[in-house]
């Protein structure tokens, strides 16, 4: 059966739209842009399989589709800025194939500005026609939540913006047979600034609290216990929490270079973010000098390295850098992580320890980093000789939080 639906780029926004897809009944294929790493498990990828999704390498297949989704994943760049490499790939491997009548919607996160300009030039000139005339293009923010199962794609409302009022209507067509809600917006602009605002928002508020963290530990107050009596007001609070760092696909966007002002509030967010994993080594050194132990020397073990719980996800976690610190420290550094089987931090193997609660009990600092649900953190506060806590998941009084 010929598909109706083209996904293209399998990483963290491409796989759940494909199994969103085909759980609606859609023909999907699926191209990979590059070596990605996806969010779903080996039985859902299975069952995605089973109800007729179709991995493919054959770009010729993608100009046999009604629909073609761009999901390729836009990193940082060495330059600080968007690498929009990846969605240039897409788009050219796309436009030599693309057919009158198809739909093409973005949902890599971008710039306000790429869809209507990057993307619209690049597949206009690959493929002889034009935008809104011979073929519908769109903008879509991906709303994936990796490893949230109670948010189901029929829950959540997706925001469409068209480079004609005809573009729109024709995303809106695809989408609203995934979920009970279609938002439209103005136009393409608007609807990549509604990525950009949700992403900045997420960095922003996180931003804030880890600031809260530092402040409330070095006034001895209980961060932890302030953010539970605070997230019962019903109204002009949601509770964020602090962690180690932040890591994930969407990467805040301050617009520098790319706007005539830059976001101030967002870089000194993207500031303080990245100041956590340092602060979280010099908590671990100050923890083991208390405790009359050097850091240099010091068998530390770091619980959960991925960025998100309960995934195999290692896109920008912080762990990376407070192995890499504490080693600068000369630290002797293994992990655990029931989801990572092999670790690399600078080209070398991290030791992986194959039981935790053995070795929690032979280190001389065990961090958790992520609270995975297998972990059973009460039987960890009892077996570690030093626990810190980055998380505020054990209970209170087990271990150091951060």
């Amino acid at each position: 059966m010929p598909a109706d639906l083209a996904v293209i780029g399998l990483g963290s926004h491409g796989l759940p739209l494909a199994q969103a897809a085909v759980s609606a009944g859609i023909p999907t294929i699926g191209y990979a842009t590059g070596p990605e790493a996806g969010s779903l498990s080996a039985a859902e990828l299975r069952r995605m399989h089973a109800a007729g999704f179709r991995p493919v390498t054959d770009p010729a297949q993608l100009g046999r589709v009604r629909t073609a989704v761009i999901c390729a994943p836009t990193p940082r760049g060495a330059d600080g800025g968007i690498d929009l490499g990846q969605v240039e790939s897409a788009a050219r491997t796309l436009a030599e194939r693309l057919r009158p009548h198809t739909t093409v919607i973005l949902e890599s996160p971008v710039l306000p500005g790429t869809t209507g300009d990057f993307l619209r030039s690049l597949l206009e000139r690959g493929s002889g026609l034009r935008a809104g005339r011979d073929f519908h293009l769109a903008y879509s923010p991906s709303r994936v939540d990796p490893g949230n199962r109670d948010r189901i794609p029929a829950g959540t409302p997706r925001v469409i913006g068209g480079l004609t009022p005809a573009c729109t209507e024709s995303a809106a067509a695809f989408y609203g047979r995934l979920t009970d809600k279609v938002v439209r917006a103005r136009g393409l602009r608007e609807a990549e600034a509604v990525q950009l605002l949700e992403t900045n928002y997420r960095h922003v508020n996180i931003a804030l609290v880890n600031e809260m963290a530092v402040l409330c530990h070095e006034l001895g107050v209980d961060l932890w216990d302030v953010i539970r009596c605070a997230e019962t007001k019903p109204f002009g609070f949601q509770a964020f929490r602090p962690g180690p760092g932040v890591g994930g696909h969407a990467v805040p966007h301050d617009l520098t270079g790319h706007a005539t002002r830059t976001l101030r509030m967002v870089e000194l967010a993207q500031q303080v973010n990245h100041r956590m994993p340092r602060y979280v080594v010099q908590r671990a050194a100050a923890l083991l000098n208390e405790h009359g132990k050097s850091a240099r020397g010091a068998r530390v073990l770091l619980l959960g390295v991925t960025y998100k719980p309960d995934l195999a996800d290692l896109q920008g976690t912080p762990a990376r850098e407070i192995a890499v610190r504490l080693m600068e420290f000369g630290a002797s550094v293994s992990y655990h992580d029931p989801y990572v089987p092999a670790w690399n931090v600078l080209d070398r193997p991290v030791p992986r320890a194959d039981s935790l609660y053995e070795a929690a009990a032979d280190a001389d600092l065990t961090i958790l980093l992520q609270q995975h649900r297998t972990y059973d953190l009460q039987g960890l506060s009892v077996k570690a000789q030093l626990l810190l806590d980055t998380r505020g998941a054990t209970p209170t009084g087990a271990a150091h939080r951060l």
